[in-house]
Parts: C-alpha cells; sequence; structure tokens
C-alpha cells in the first residue's frame, strides 16, 4: 500500500474549480470559476501568432526571459512609483498560483504562523498548510468589510510571522484604501513581520477607489512580496504568466522554489506578452470602462431579481447573501442553482473560516450578451425558496 501524505489529507480540491465541473455536468453558465470569456487584445494575438513561427520554442532562463522582466519593470514602476532590479528582484512563475506557492515556500517554516483577512481566496489556506504553517484568520467586518486594528495585532501578538494580502479583495472586491494600508503596515513594522501580497486585480478597480500599493508607503518595500500575473488584466488566464517582486536576497529564495517547482514559465507566451506589457494608458483606461459596464449590468440583473448584494469596488467578482432562500447548506444551494436555474456559483464558505454559509460568489467578466442570458436566468431563481 502506497502511504499517502498527512498534509494532503487537511484540505480539499478547490471548491472553485469543482463548479466549473458541475456546470459542466449541468449545463449551467459558469459565473462560478473567475475567468474571461472575451478575447485577448488583437495586438497580443497577433504578436501570439507571430511568435509561434519565430520562437522561442525552449525553454527561457529560469526566473524568466530577459525582455519580458525588462518590460515587466517598466510597466510596474510607471504604475507603482517601485522600481525593482529585472536581474535580481523579479520571478516569472506559471501564475499568481505559483508565484504565491512559491513566496509561501521561501519564507514559511514548519510551525510559523501567518495572517490571513476572512474572507479569503482558497488557496491561501492551502499553501500555508502546505509549508507546515498555520494561519491565523482574522475578520473583515461587514458590509464594508473593514478590518479591526486590534484583531490584526493580536495575530501577530499570537505570533504571525506574516500577512497574507488580497488587494482588491477575492472574493469581497474590497479595495484597500491607502488609509487602512498604513493602518496594516504600522502593525507590520511594529513586530518586524512582512507582507505577501495577492494584486492581480490592480487593473480592475471601480471609480471613485483607487489602487494603493501598500509596497509604496514609507518602511514597506523591503517587507513586502508581490504576486502578481498577466492573466485577469489582458484575458490570458490560460496562459498561465505569474511573477513575484520582492528585495533580492528574498527574491533569491523565491527563484530556488520556483526553479524546482516548475523550471520555468512558458517561453513564447513569455515572448508575446511583452506586447502587453508595453500597452499605453489608454488600454487600462478601456479596461476600466468595460469592466465597470459589466459590473453594473450584472448589478442591476441582481437587483432586478431582488438579490441582496455587496457592491464590489474592485475585482470581477460580486458576493450575494442567500439567507432569505431558507438553505443550511450554500454548497446544496448552489448544486440547485445549477441544475435548476442553470447558474453556477460558488459557495462562500470556502472563502470564510467559519465556514460562513450565508454567501455565495458571482463573477461577471463575461460578454453583454452572455450577461443579459444570466440575467434572464436570475430571475427564475425565486423558484429555489424553501
Amino acid at each position: 500500500m502506497i502511504s499517502l501524505s498527512k498534509k494532503s489529507a487537511v484540505f480539499e480540491d478547490s471548491v472553485i474549480r469543482r463548479m466549473t465541473r458541475i456546470c459542466n455536468e449541468y449545463g449551467a453558465l459558469n459565473l462560478s470559476q473567475g475567468f474571461p470569456d472575451f478575447n485577448p487584445p488583437y495586438d497580443l494575438l497577433a504578436k501570439l501568432e507571430d511568435t509561434a513561427f519565430k520562437g522561442p520554442h525552449q525553454y527561457a532562463i529560469t526566473w524568466g526571459a530577459d525582455n519580458f522582466r525588462k518590460a515587466l519593470s517598466q510597466k510596474v514602476e510607471h504604475f507603482s512609483g517601485l522600481s525593482y532590479d529585472p536581474q535580481s528582484e523579479i520571478t516569472v512563475t506559471c501564475g499568481s498560483t505559483e508565484a504565491m506557492l512559491a513566496s509561501v515556500l521561501a519564507t514559511l517554516n514548519d510551525s510559523d504562523k501567518v495572517a490571513i483577512f476572512s474572507p479569503f481566496y482558497e488557496n491561501y489556506g492551502a499553501d500555508a498548510i502546505l509549508c507546515g504553517a498555520t494561519p491565523i484568520y482574522i475578520p473583515l467586518h461587514e458590509p464594508s468589510f473593514d478590518f479591526n486594528d486590534a484583531e490584526l495585532e493580536q495575530a501577530f501578538k499570537d505570533g504571525a510571522k506574516a500577512l497574507i494580502l488580497c488587494n482588491p479583495s477575492n472574493p469581497c472586491g474590497k479595495v484597500f484604501t491607502q488609509e487602512e494600508l498604513l493602518r496594516i503596515s504600522a502593525i507590520i513594522k511594529k513586530y518586524d513581520a512582512f507582507v505577501i501580497t495577492d494584486e492581480v486585480y490592480e487593473h480592475i478597480v471601480y471609480a471613485p477607489y483607487e489602487h494603493c500599493y501598500i509596497a509604496s508607503l514609507p518602511g514597506m518595500r523591503e517587507r513586502t512580496i508581490i504576486c502578481n500575473s498577466l492573466s485577469k488584466t489582458y484575458s490570458i488566464t490560460g496562459w498561465r504568466l505569474g511573477y513575484v517582486l520582492a528585495p533580492a536576497d528574498v527574491a533569491d529564495r523565491v527563484r530556488k522554489v520556483h526553479d524546482f517547482l516548475t523550471v520555468g514559465a512558458a517561453a513564447p507566451l513569455q515572448e508575446a506578452a511583452v506586447t502587453a506589457l508595453k500597452f499605453n494608458d489608454e488600454y487600462y483606461k478601456d479596461l476600466q470602462k468595460h469592466y465597470t459596464a459589466m459590473r453594473d449590468q450584472f448589478l442591476n440583473g441582481l437587483c432586478d431579481a431582488g438579490l441582496k448584494f455587496f457592491t464590489p469596488q474592485g475585482t470581477y467578482f460580486v458576493m450575494v447573501d442567500i439567507s432569505e432562500f431558507g438553505y443550511e447548506s450554500d454548497y446544496e444551494f448552489c448544486m440547485d442553482l445549477a441544475k435548476k436555474v442553470k447558474l453556477g456559483a460558488v459557495p462562500g464558505s470556502s472563502f470564510f473560516k467559519d465556514g460562513c454559509s450565508r454567501y455565495i460568489r458571482f463573477h461577471f467578466a463575461k460578454r453583454s450578451d452572455v450577461l443579459r442570458e444570466a440575467c434572464d436566468k436570475l430571475k427564475k431563481i425565486k423558484i429555489l425558496q424553501k
């Protein structure tokens, strides 16, 4: 008999990805797993076609092709004001999922503790467990998902070594203000800790909110590891291009972990993506307008269906309150939603430390005609009332 890992028994498969399989099984419109259904920008596709014939087709340098890292460094500095040396402080990974795992494995030891805001993206807990660390969850309080300074500080009094910070936040759509990030950074510095950020939705923020990089605040660059990706910004979730920005000594450790996890991200995709990294500001302004229109269309559909929800400040997710439907299990609700209403959603309990079953999460990164179909289906949601 094969003896199995105790770590792999502690957590389940991804509920988000499982809901995609359930949508496929029941023919439901998939608003669960968050990937756009529209093509990447034309110039990016044209460069990909060109690269398919011209290459490169062999391994890039393990921590990323030189031209990709240089273009990325320039793009990061343009939007954040932060300068990262492409030769020593940037690591290109297979998506932000690997970026986060490599960062956690490079910095946390067995028996270490790591603070995580709840609700949280489901990977964070699994990442902590895989490296032997213990998560300490700090609640974000509804309806605005604010944190309490004393509760956050208590996590560090209890021994937390780091904070995993998703900003803008998946699943609740919160965009942390500069004032909130200053409060977080004060606690981080007080306890000589550090932050691992997940900033994949940095360019999907709705007015009047603005994205602020915690690494740009006084004394925080050397205490911050930034995990990010190109997936959401350029509608290329399947390309699996992510990256880690960190001080050189930390990046060296991340690179060693990354090397033995995946060797490197796909060379031809890096070559093509350099084109996107050089897009001008108009692209990002149009992106914000595009997502604002999708958000407004879907939220109007939720209103027409008589549903209660939290208006997202960023990301392309919205959390909907299902407590009125009388279900004890949000997973059972999502199963019935897929079977009877033909809509896919993610049970909110997968994002909460306490297994809260009052919410589900939809995503709205869909074409207008698809969102119109989704809104029509939402009108039937009351058939699930118990």
